[in-house]
């Protein structure tokens, strides 16, 4: 930007060279949060363009020029509306599809402006679905949809219609003043100073940005206590993943950085220790795991089943996709149970060699082993586990190795509760094109997203066009939880991409009985347009069900926008809360699975968990497994598998409605209460914000 402000300050320009570096600007702008710049930019760029366009005959180069200058002028206003309103003037339903009342824009000319430079762009390329997607969209956020699009370009909002009605979810982040505006980042939900309520963990991939901590205070509010916790020195975080890797029994972080940055990402990850007095030690180096190496995805369990934690971290490849370099090997960091770690990737047979985006641990074949899956750029991987310290890439034989191309956050779950694990890998490979090309139940060239079903008899087999999710979601951070307390895992998928036109709703996708997936998005107010990165499922305020803290923001500082909190509104479903202590096994049971028998009104019913399976772009609770029990009258019989031993322990007439510990080796059922909490407002419901003219912040 400085070079182009040294150039635009010459004199002698000619009108196009100065037209061509003006878009330029303008560009540069819209990247930084500079919109005020870049509206005052672009619309002497347009003037300029109009003037010799008068002084030259019509040509394809000139119409392109006028096309590429309204589609700019457009994306400058939309973020400038975007500024003005959803951050600056934030409610509980900005940026929510469908916008509602309370989401339409206050200040509307910025939105006026960009639909004006649509239609004109439309009028000279009028296939161009992605625009008329956003034009769309910028006609809700005016209140004016559909009547202010014209008949041939509107975009029916029956399509934005929910399948099952769910119940309203708000955002309370503001109100609780836990909407930290970030970039691209992670979070965490984990009780960290146990005192039985979960606090928050978020991270942003902004160097600039320190990790941020929130106490829960069990009084129905936050506290931001990040300053001398030693997370305030831990900046930029593409991505953070929880684990007590030294078995002390509370919860350590890891942060992990340089994730897309190719060779620039070589910036070593940071392993926090959590010293259990709210201090956070950096203890990278002594532990042998700062060599620095671009990643965003890792995963923690007991690969060697010896009875502590071990961490296997994706990492990527330097260059770019035009001048693609070598791949950094992914790392099997073994844990020599005296806090450091050693690196067996190579000899362990894992090492990958692709551009890893997402990894996931679990057991899929029940022989007691912790098996991996690797989510790449390129042909996937599924690492079946020896039990001898190495393992063997099964992908190819048990069909597991699509969506190949670009695939993102993957996870193990048991999605229909049959005791073995699924497998859950989306594919990253979408447009706002093709986005609005299904919509309209067009063709497109979209990859679409595997459910691979465990037949549990070795094989996988592809589920998601019978489930009803063979759709583009262009999902990055994603993860799954409870929504209804059914006992049925759902899907929350945050989408978008660093493409500042990526403008698409974060998608819920809700289990009906394992038999289908239903797309409640909007019935349950989850279509939020802002990019989706870090997403927790977990009962914050204690009362039985799953809320949803969801960290928003894009790559650029012009894509900052503030966190959100789903509070769950309650469906009237059972549950029972579980802490699993490890005694051989790892102390946080991370490896065990637990299986419910129950009894219904409907009959006989089982729910199967894996304690561990997380996904590789969320943050839920490691530390309780959260069960909903829907209609359940009884828990006739609960059996714990341990990883380690491979002890099964069976407890009987258990309660319901509570959380209850159990302990390795031990037959006794403690009954640990949940102190239930109402949150209520920190401060004024108002995000942090910018002029416009800035990078927005706190």
């Amino acid at each position: 930007m400085r070079e182009l402000e040294k150039q635009l300050a010459g004199t002698s320009l000619a009108p196009e060279e100065r037209f061509r570096l003006l878009m330029k600007m303008t560009w540069e702008r819209i990247r930084e949060g500079q919109t005020v710049g870049a509206v005052a930019d672009v619309e002497e760029g347009i003037k300029l363009l109009e003037g010799f366009r008068r002084s030259m005959p019509p040509s394809p180069r000139l119409t392109q020029l006028a096309a590429n200058a309204q589609r700019l002028r457009a994306l400058a206003y939309l973020r400038h509306a975007e500024t003005r309103n959803c951050v600056a003037r934030h409610t509980s339903e900005s940026c929510i599809l469908p916008i509602s009342a309370r989401g339409v824009h206050q200040e509307k000319e910025p939105a006026r402006q960009a639909r004006a430079s649509l239609e004109e762009y439309l009028r000279l390329k009028p296939d161009d679905l992605g625009a008329v997607w956003i034009l769309n969209l910028v006609n809700m956020t005016l209140g004016e949809n559909p009547g202010g699009v014209p008949p041939e370009m509107r975009i029916s909002f029956d399509l934005f219609q929910s399948d099952h009605p769910i119940g309203r979810f708000i955002d309370i982040a503001s109100d609780l003043g836990i909407n930290t505006v970030d970039l691209a980042g992670g979070v965490i939900v984990e009780d960290l100073d146990q005192d039985g309520f979960l606090d928050i963990v978020t991270s942003s991939s902004d160097p600039e940005r320190a990790v941020t901590l929130y106490r829960n205070l069990g009084t129905g509010s936050f506290k931001d206590i990040t300053a001398g916790t030693g997370l305030d020195q831990q900046f930029g975080g593409l991505n953070i993943v929880a684990a007590d890797y030294d078995n002390d029994s509370d919860t350590d972080l890891l942060v992990l950085r340089g994730g897309w940055l190719y060779e620039e990402g070589k910036i070593r990850k940071s392993l926090m220790r959590n010293d259990g007095d709210g201090i956070f030690t950096d203890v990278t180096r002594s532990a042998g795991l700062a060599e620095p190496y671009p990643t965003q995805a890792a995963v923690w369990g007991d690969f060697d089943n010896d009875g502590d934690l071990d961490l296997y971290v994706g990492n990527e490849i330097s260059g770019d996709a035009e001048r693609p370099g070598p791949a950094y090997p992914s790392q099997l960091f073994l844990n020599n149970g005296d806090g450091t770690f050693k690196d067996a990737a190579r000899e362990a047979g894992v090492a990958n060699d692709l551009q890893a985006k997402g990894v996931a641990a679990g057991d899929y074949d029940n022989d007691g082993d912790l098996d991996l899956y690797v989510s790449n750029i390129g042909r996937n991987r599924l690492y079946r586990n020896n039990a001898d310290g190495t393992f063997t890439d099964v992908a190819p034989e048990l069909g597991a190795t699509h969506p190949e191309g670009r695939s993102f956050a993957a996870w193990f779950f048991d999605y229909d509760n049959d005791g073995w694990l699924d497998l859950w890998v989306p594919a990253y490979d979408a447009t706002v094109d093709d986005l609005a090309a299904d919509h309209l139940g067009r063709p497109h060239g979209a990859s679409l997203p595997r459910l691979y079903h465990n037949d549990g008899h070795g094989a996988f087999t592809d589920r998601a066009a019978l489930m009803g999710l063979a759709h583009p979601y262009l999902p990055m951070g994603a993860n799954f939880g409870d929504l209804d307390n059914d006992g049925w895992l759902d899907i929350y998928l945050g989408t978008g991409s660093p493409d500042l036109w990526a403008l698409m709703p974060n998608v819920m996708l809700r289990n009906d009985r394992g038999v289908s997936y239903q797309d409640v998005t909007n019935a349950g107010g989850f279509g939020h347009l802002q990019k989706g990165h870090g997403i927790a499922f977990a009962d914050l305020d204690n009362d039985g069900d799953q809320d949803i803290y969801h960290q928003l923001g894009g790559f650029y500082p012009g894509d900052r926008f503030g966190n959100t909190l789903f509070l769950n509104p309650g469906h009237g479903g059972r549950y029972l809360t579980i802490r699993l202590v490890g005694v051989e096994s790892v102390r946080s049971a991370v490896g065990a699975r637990v299986a419910l028998r129950l009894a219904t009104p409907d009959g006989p019913r089982q729910i199967h968990r894996a304690v561990g399976c997380v996904s590789s772009f969320g943050g839920s609770p490691t530390g309780r497994q959260e069960i909903g029990l829907a209609s359940a009258s009884q828990v006739k019989e609960l059996e714990v598998w341990w990883p380690r031993t491979g002890r099964r322990q069976v407890f009987r007439d258990l309660p319901m409605d509570e959380q209850i510990v159990l302990v390795e080796g031990s037959s006794q059922v403690h009954r640990e209460p949940l102190k239930r909490i109402s949150f209520a407002p920190a401060r004024p419901a108002r995000a942090a914000g910018a002029s416009g003219d800035g990078r927005a912040g706190p």
